[in-house]
């Protein structure tokens, strides 16, 4: 799973806000799908952008991450080198385009988990389910007891 990293949850938590409220959503088109949702907010590209760069490689996200050369110089790797910069491993990736990360499916209740990839409110509760789960790694990270406390020496009386 991606490197929890406060930028990368806040990038997650604000693809599937904006998705909820109504942001552009076509499964079909790479700058607007479930990946390209999540690279508009990485990368600051627009929906057109991410679009035409795919077109100048062949097939969906999974075909392009599988493409993917880091020092080819296509504008659809340094797109892709960008969201692996910012955590996101390939795999990460494949799963967003399909929704299926099973640690992410587990955090789900059992009830919950048939979700469809190409479905807006579906997206939505995968993207928000992914960053609670990354959130929840930070925290578990983060150890307050080795943090350097100032020492509560006694100070000399005057």
């Amino acid at each position: 799973m991606a490197r929890a990293n406060v930028a990368l949850i806040q990038a997650i938590r604000h693809t599937a806000e904006k998705l909820k409220k109504g942001n552009n959503y076509m499964w079909g088109h790479m700058g607007s799908c479930n990946c390209g949702n999540l690279a508009q907010e990485i990368t600051q590209l627009t929906r057109a952008d991410i679009h035409a760069y795919a077109m100048r490689g062949h097939g969906d996200w999974a075909d392009q991450i599988n493409d993917f050369c880091p020092t080819s110089g296509m504008p659809m790797d340094l797109l892709i080198s960008e969201m692996l910069s910012a955590g996101l491993d390939r795999e990460d990736l494949v799963h967003l385009e399909r929704l299926s990360d099973q640690e992410v499916l587990c955090k789900l209740p059992l009830t919950e988990r048939n979700l469809r990839h190409n479905h807006r409110d579906d997206v939505v509760k995968y993207l928000t389910t992914w960053a609670s789960a990354l959130e929840d790694e930070l925290l578990d990270k983060v150890n307050i007891s080795d943090a350097t406390q100032p020492s509560l020496q006694k100070l000399p009386l005057l």
